[in-house]
């Protein structure tokens, strides 16, 4: 019987092992981490102010080729009083198992399974009444994005860091290229497509990295060039990025952080450390306002794909952004309703 574990982030996090049965590669599960907020004594309780986000669960889902390191990111919630949560997906990072395809699924929608073990494990650890936003980041943007708007009135925010709301050469590429890797996903669905990820993307990573706050990355888990990418995959994801092209309607404020500009990674040079080389963040900013009514954008100048990667004048930006937008969204219910006059 799974229960609650000492992680590999160390002191303050845990993990819980959640069992989705199998497939034709074995064992599948997905693994749900936390970091709760430090305990608040009785005295610090009667006396001092709450803390902005106590009555707050945060759920984060990762990127592609990707799994959940981010102490940094956990802190600013636990900070505030939230309690943090981020969720390894089968076949990534804590969950992926030896000989599976990494990252491997053929619809987004499988996704759902571990989503819902996940929220049931919040629900059930919380006290009262409480609030949930849902974070994600690139793949997992496009993920919750779709999530919310299937499952309207669960989640009360979502915060997305880079979402993969679009095809990087532009939704007409995308419609293009759609019957090709449709025929490729039909008859070699898990036939890896060649490598074209240069490592520049980590490398960029790793410059922008703080001395100070210096971050464990598994390479298994998240190595310097991407995992493979197959037709079966890639087919799950452009049909994602179809359904937001068409509009979705996720009814709860959406907060959108982009990196001012994208850069082409063709060649090393210092200018990959300081943009998104992995999105076209006008295709992405475009594609956002088709997720629903309430949409803040948030562009930062010198962020990377993952902003909070960034170097540390663009992540100290993208925070003091962050935390401005979930003060005003905790601070008035939505939907608003007026006074009575």
């Amino acid at each position: 019987m799974s229960e609650w574990q000492p992680d590999v982030l160390g002191a303050g996090f845990e993990q819980f092992t959640i069992d989705l049965g199998a497939d034709d590669e074995g064992p599948l599960v997905a693994t749900l981490v936390r970091s709760l907020p430090r305990h608040r004594s009785v005295g610090a309780r009667l006396f001092l102010r709450p803390l902005p986000l106590e009555n707050v669960d945060v759920l984060y889902i990762h990127g592609w080729s990707d799994y959940f390191f981010q102490r940094r990111l956990a802190r600013f919630w636990t900070d505030r009083g939230a309690r943090f949560f981020a969720l390894d997906l089968r076949k990534y990072g804590r969950s992926l198992r030896p000989n599976q395809t990494a990252g491997y699924v053929e619809h987004l929608e499988d996704y759902d399974a571990e989503i819902g073990e996940a929220l049931a494990l919040i629900r059930k650890s919380g006290v009262g009444e409480r609030r949930l936003v849902l974070m994600g980041h690139s793949t997992g943007g496009l993920i919750l994005s779709l999530w919310s708007s299937r499952n309207p009135g669960v989640a009360d925010a979502l915060v997305l860091n880079s979402p993969w709301l679009e095809f990087q050469l532009s939704s007409r590429i995308r419609q293009l290229i759609a019957p090709f890797v449709d025929l490729r996903a039909r008859l070699q669905p898990m036939k890896e497509a060649p490598q074209l990820d240069a490592g520049f993307y980590s490398r960029a990573v790793r410059e922008a990295a703080d001395p100070d706050d210096p971050m464990d990355i598994d390479t298994a888990w998240r190595p310097d060039r991407s995992h493979a990418v197959t037709p079966g995959w890639l087919r799950a994801v452009l049909a994602g990025h179809a359904e937001v092209g068409a509009g979705l309607v996720v009814n709860t404020p959406i907060c959108v952080l982009l990196s001012a500009r994208s850069e082409a990674p063709l060649r090393w040079s210092e200018n990959l450390t300081r943009a998104d080389t992995v999105l076209d963040v006008d295709e992405v900013a475009r594609a956002s306002l088709k997720l629903g009514p309430s949409v803040t954008i948030e562009r930062i100048d010198g962020a990377l794909h993952d902003i909070f990667l960034s170097r540390r004048e663009a992540r100290n930006e993208a925070y003091a952004r962050l935390d401005r937008w979930v003060v005003g969204w905790q601070a008035v219910p939505y939907p608003y309703r007026s006074p009575a006059s």
